[in-house]
C-alpha cells in the first residue's frame, strides 16, 4: 500500500498550480429564489421505533438524552439561532446533493443529521421529491422516502438492529449525494466512505468500499474500524479525515459510469495530503455501473487559494462538470467580527469569501491527472437585477454566505440551479440569531456553461 501511494502521489508533482487552475470569473444573474424554512419537522413513519419519533436528543457536547421536547438551545457557536430541540418528529433539514429530473422535479436528499455520527442515532436518513413554486417563492415536497435495511446488507450493526422495519440512521451512514436512476439511486456516503444502492422502495441493496486503484480508502467513521484491546498493539489506520468521504457524487450522460468526490484529500503514509502541484486535492473516482466495480481511473480535483472542500458535483456533458468549492465560514463579510477570535454574538468570527462553482473538464486524456478547471461564478455577489431575491443580499445582487452550499445542478442549457445545507440547528450564516433556512435559487449562466 505504501509503494502504491507514494507512486500515485509522484504522479501530480510535475504540474505547477497554474497549468489547470483557471481564474476566470463567469457572470451569474438571480432569476428565481426559493426558501423552505428552518423549522420544518415531518412525521417519522407510524411503524418506525419510539426513539424515531423524535430526533435531536443528543446534540449537546456532552450527548448526554435531552428528553423534553424544545430543552435544548440551538448554538453557532456562541450565537443562538432561535430554534430548540429535541424535536417532536424528524427534521427534514440539511440538503445535500440534487438532480434535475425530466418532468421539472427535482430529487434531493436530507444528511446524516445533525453533523456527527455520535449525535444523529436518532435521525432518519431520507430523500425527497420537490417541486419548485418559482412565483411564490416556496419549496413544494411530493415525496419523502425514508431509507432502510429490511434485508441486512449493511456489513455492520445498524442502530435499529433488532427493529422489525430496521430504518437506517444518522449514525449507520452519511448520505451526501444522489444520482437516481431506472431502479432506484446511487448514493454517496461519507462514514465509510462507501457508494450505496438502494432500490425505489428505498431499501439498501449494495454497499460498495472504496478503492483509488490499490488503495484502500477508509475515515475514521468507517465501522469496520476495530480498536485492540491491548493498549500497546498497532492502531487500526484510515487515509481520510472525519467528513471527507463522498461528498460528491456524478454519472455519465449514457448511465455506465459513477464519479464519486471525496470531500477531503487522501492521506499518505508520511501524514502528508495528495496535492497536484502545489494544491491540495482531491479524488474523483470512476466505478462502472453495471459491474458496481471501480475501474481504477480516477482523476485529482484541486482546490484553488481559499477553497478547503467541495459541496456537490454533477456532469455538465460528457466532459465537463460543475463543482461547488468553498470555505468554511459563514456570514456576509460586513458584519464580520474586529477579531477572528471574538466570542461576539452579535457579527461573524470568520465570514463566508469562497463560495464558487467550478466548470472542470475530466476526459480520457487527464485521467490519473489534475482537471482542468474552466472558470467559476462567485455565488458571494451574483446579479440580482430584477430583485428577485426573497431574503440576503444587497442592492442589486443576491449572495449564498452559508458555511455549506451542497447542491447544485444543470436545469437546461442556460439555468443552474444552487441550494445550501443549513446543518440544522446548527448553522446561522445569512442572520447573527438565526437558524438558515433552506435556500434554493435558479441562476441564469449560459455564457459559464458553454465555455470550453
Amino acid at each position: 500500500m505504501k509503494k502504491t501511494l507514494l507512486a500515485s502521489a509522484s504522479l501530480f508533482v510535475l504540474f505547477a498550480g497554474s497549468a489547470f487552475a483557471d481564474e476566470t470569473v463567469f457572470p451569474a444573474k438571480l432569476v428565481f429564489h426559493a426558501i423552505l424554512p428552518a423549522n420544518s419537522i415531518i412525521a417519522a413513519p407510524a411503524d418506525a421505533a419510539e426513539h424515531l419519533q423524535t430526533s435531536a436528543k443528543f446534540i449537546t457536547a456532552d450527548r448526554k438524552r435531552a428528553e423534553g421536547i424544545g430543552t435544548v438551545k440551538g448554538m453557532d457557536g456562541t450565537r443562538e439561532t432561535g430554534l430548540s430541540t429535541p424535536f417532536d418528529g424528524q427534521a427534514m433539514q440539511g440538503f445535500s446533493g440534487i438532480k434535475t429530473m425530466d418532468d421539472g422535479t427535482f430529487w434531493s436528499l436530507s444528511d446524516n443529521g445533525f453533523g456527527k455520527k455520535t449525535n444523529s442515532s436518532d435521525s432518519m436518513l431520507m430523500l425527497h421529491r420537490i417541486a419548485f413554486d418559482w412565483d411564490a417563492g416556496k419549496v413544494n415536497v411530493q415525496k419523502t422516502l425514508f431509507l432502510s435495511d429490511p434485508d441486512k446488507k449493511a456489513p455492520f450493526p445498524i442502530v435499529m438492529e433488532g427493529a422489525d422495519t430496521r430504518y437506517l440512521t444518522g449514525a449507520d451512514f452519511d448520505v451526501e449525494s444522489i444520482q437516481p436512476v431506472a431502479d432506484g439511486f446511487w448514493i454517496g456516503e461519507e462514514f465509510g466512505p462507501y457508494m450505496l444502492k438502494f432500490n425505489s422502495d428505498g431499501h439498501l441493496t449494495d454497499v460498495i468500499a472504496t478503492k483509488v486503484g490499490d488503495i484502500e480508502v477508509t475515515s475514521p467513521d468507517n465501522a469496520m474500524l476495530v480498536v485492540p484491546a491491548n493498549p500497546t498493539a498497532k492502531m487500526p489506520t484510515f487515509n481520510l479525515k472525519r467528513s471527507g468521504g463522498y461528498e460528491g457524487l456524478a454519472m455519465s450522460k449514457d448511465g455506465t459510469k459513477l464519479y464519486g468526490l471525496l470531500e477531503g484529500p487522501l492521506y499518505k503514509e508520511d501524514g502528508s495530503v495528495e496535492k497536484a502541484g502545489d494544491l491540495t486535492a482531491l479524488r474523483i473516482v470512476e466505478m462502472d455501473v453495471a459491474s458496481k466495480a471501480w475501474t481504477g481511473r480516477s482523476w485529482l480535483y484541486p482546490l484553488s487559494e481559499g477553497g478547503e472542500a467541495i459541496g456537490d458535483f454533477n456532469m455538465v456533458d460528457d466532459t465537463t462538470a460543475l463543482v461547488i468549492e468553498r470555505d468554511n465560514g459563514e456570514g456576509a463579510p460586513d458584519k464580520a467580527c474586529a477579531d477572528a477570535a471574538s466570542k461576539d454574538p452579535t457579527c461573524f468570527a470568520t465570514p463566508a469569501m469562497h463560495k464558487r462553482i467550478y466548470k472542470i473538464e475530466m476526459t480520457d486524456d487527464n485521467a490519473g491527472e489534475a482537471v482542468r478547471k474552466i472558470g467559476y461564478i462567485d455565488l458571494m455577489k451574483i446579479a440580482d437585477p430584477g430583485n428577485k431575491k426573497r431574503q440576503g443580499g444587497g442592492d442589486g445582487f443576491y449572495d449564498m454566505p452559508f458555511v455549506t452550499i451542497e447542491n447544485v445542478d444543470v436545469v437546461d442549457q442556460t439555468h443552474i440551479v444552487v441550494g445550501n445545507d443549513n446543518n440544522l440547528p446548527f448553522s446561522a450564516g445569512r442572520a447573527v440569531d438565526k437558524a438558515d433556512d433552506n435556500e434554493f435559487v435558479l441562476l441564469e449562466v449560459g455564457e459559464f456553461l458553454s465555455a470550453k
